[in-house]
């Protein structure tokens, strides 16, 4: 890939070829604009056929997607901008083509996907092993319906062989399988494939039929599959992740191809988070493991016997230690509405429960990121300079319905069309209950959290300001119309169609409630949550009389960490509000 256009390489003569020529950076070949990448995590936009004759690509085509104009004030006398093409929610996509091109005749083929190519979305494409013949997903502009489709490279044939319909959105593999969007799960000499569906309520995998006309589910129960780890075809069975009786821990399962009821492979006496990486054969794995109590630490074991190959004895160590308890405690907390939420504390050094101790509150709460897992590193707070519970805080942290744990189709998509409302109130609902605890100080509640943290930070303070009383809020969304599109229309709609949702749950329509304190940070170089976001809720602040403390960062992207003395400097402007405005210690 160069300048947007595909060449291959000999590697035996070292001579290069250019197969496209009309790349540039706006009509992008073999790779993605800005958005596909962000929000489906695609990013080599080539697959080469079977036979190294052809190379299958997407054409993305962000003529018509407006720029963003970022400034930059610091880098010359004279400040500069810099486009980004980014579709806002409401836009419609960058059309997506698919061709081939052939090696030979550097000639594109141009695949006759249906639909209006600027309603829809082109997530996935593979080559079908051993076959001149490709498979794509497509969505549409909403993503609630998914198509999956065979192609034929010689004409450009499309065939749809299964379509699926959801209520609220359809999660792509990119999601559900760590970010990563290659590769298709083919079965049966590829003439079946591993499909995920939560058409039933709960995310479980199945067997469909390269033709699409036979479908077998091979996890039933009242379960979600977190993530496959191995296909095992030639043992009859498929190893996945799951965790049905505790949503803030992972395990390792076990069901037959064929079908039918699934077995735990982790041993019941290591609570925690595992992971797998499964040789080819199932007989033996990488095994990781964490939890608050363990580490992350590694062992080579057998399957399905789970027999470590070394000394390690994960269960010993996953063991409370008798008349020593741990600083970090899971719960859950039931709510008024009468929600469950997960939630861990860490407590204050000496605690006393005779004594109060001021809170506070970690969030996310979009369906993007779940911030309770029993794992390692919970209950450290990466911007706080210094130790919170030697200084005197309890620091908790919720999942609210719409987050994406294991919980069923209906926990995460109850959030749709009410991001900003509905997991606001879960929080807030959540947050009510611990404030009745003996040992919690109710003046002395804090709130903060990053991006969509940000924005429900900023939600918190301003929609309970009877509850919360400082808060520090960075890179977040004030305002959702400001967002890109595959995100925002994924779990709120269109806003042609309900714009007043979308005003319902940005921080900025609820500014003029604010009674605590609050700390706004934001990079000015963000090209993902743009520094607009930070002018929008400083005039809202101005326009109601609000005083607040703002932090900008020049030319700081979304992780605002570039530039000499950035991470020192933001976890001292942090430590020091929060310190001052919801002081620590007993009383």
């Amino acid at each position: 890939m160069s300048g947007h256009n595909i060449y291959a390489e000999d590697l035996a003569t070292g001579k290069i070829e250019q197969l496209t020529k009309d790349g540039d950076r706006r009509l992008i070949n073999g790779t993605f604009d800005w958005v596909y990448e962000e929000e489906f995590g695609c990013r080599d936009g080539f697959r080469w056929s079977p036979d190294s004759k052809s190379i299958a690509y997407w054409q993305i085509d962000a003529r018509q997607i407006r720029d963003f104009l970022m400034i930059n004030n610091t880098d010359s006398i004279y400040s500069f901008n810099i486009p980004v093409e980014y579709p806002k929610v409401g836009e419609s996509p960058s059309p997506c083509k698919v061709g081939v091109v052939s090696l030979a005749s550097k000639k594109t083929t141009w695949m006759q996907v249906p639909g209006d190519a600027r309603q829809h979305y082109i997530p996935r494409m593979e080559w079908v092993p051993g076959k001149s013949e490709l498979i794509i997903q497509q969505l549409n502009r909403k993503q609630n319906s998914s198509k999956i489709m065979l192609l034929q490279p010689a004409t450009g044939a499309a065939k749809t062989i299964m379509t699926e319909t959801d209520d609220a959105w359809i999660d792509v593999k990119s999601y559900w399988d760590d970010g990563d969007i290659t590769g298709w799960d083919w079965l049966e000499t590829n003439k079946a494939f591993v499909w995920v569906s939560e058409k039933d309520g709960w995310r479980h995998l199945y067997r469909i039929s390269a033709d699409g006309s036979k479908e077998t589910l091979l996890t039933p129960g009242n379960m979600d599959v977190i993530k496959i780890a191995r296909i095992d075809e030639a043992g009859g069975k498929i190893y996945f992740l799951a965790s049905p009786d505790n949503a803030t821990q992972q395990y390792l399962f076990q069901a037959p191809l064929a079908g039918g009821p699934a077995t735990r492979i982790t041993p019941n006496d290591q609570p925690g988070t595992h992971d797998y990486n499964i040789a080819p054969g199932g007989k033996f794995a990488l095994h990781s493991f964490n939890s608050h109590r363990q580490h992350p630490d590694q062992e080579i074991l057998t399957l399905p016997a789970h027999q470590g190959l070394s000394d390690k004895d994960f269960s010993s160590v996953s063991k409370p230690v008798p008349g020593r308890g741990h600083a970090l405690r899971f719960f859950q907390v039931t709510t008024a509405d009468n929600v469950t939420l997960d939630g861990w504390m860490q407590l204050p050094s000496n605690f006393d429960s005779t004594k109060k101790y001021p809170v506070v509150f970690y969030v996310y709460g979009e369906p993007a990121s779940c911030t309770v897992k029993d794992s390692w590193g919970n209950g450290v707070n990466p911007l706080y300079a210094g130790n919170m519970a030697n200084d005197g805080y309890i620091y908790i942290s919720l999942d609210n319905r719409g987050t994406p744990a294991p919980k069923g189709r209906t926990w995460r998509k109850s959030i749709y069309g009410k991001v900003g409302i509905l997991n606001a109130r879960d929080q807030a609902m959540a947050a009510t209950e611990i404030l009745k605890w003996n040992y919690v100080d109710k003046e002395r509640v804090a709130v903060w959290g990053w991006s969509g943290g940000g924005s429900m930070t900023l939600n918190l303070l301003c929609q309970y300001p009877e509850i919360y009383k400082t808060g520090i809020s960075i890179a977040a969304v004030t305002n959702q119309l400001t967002y890109d599109n595959i995100y925002q229309e994924r779990y709120m709609g269109l806003p042609q169609e309900d714009r007043a949702a979308f005003i319902a749950g940005s921080p900025i329509t609820y500014v003029k409630n604010l009674r605590g304190k609050l700390l706004y940070i934001h990079g000015t170089g963000d090209d993902n949550v743009h520094y607009q976001n930070a002018e929008m809720l400083i005039n809202e602040l101005v326009k109601h009389k609000k005083m607040f403390r703002l932090m900008s960062y020049p030319n700081r992207s979304h992780g605002i960490y570039e530039g000499e003395g950035t991470s020192e400097h933001l976890s001292a402007t942090y430590t020091e509000f929060l310190r001052e405005n919801c002081p620590p210690g007993a009383r």
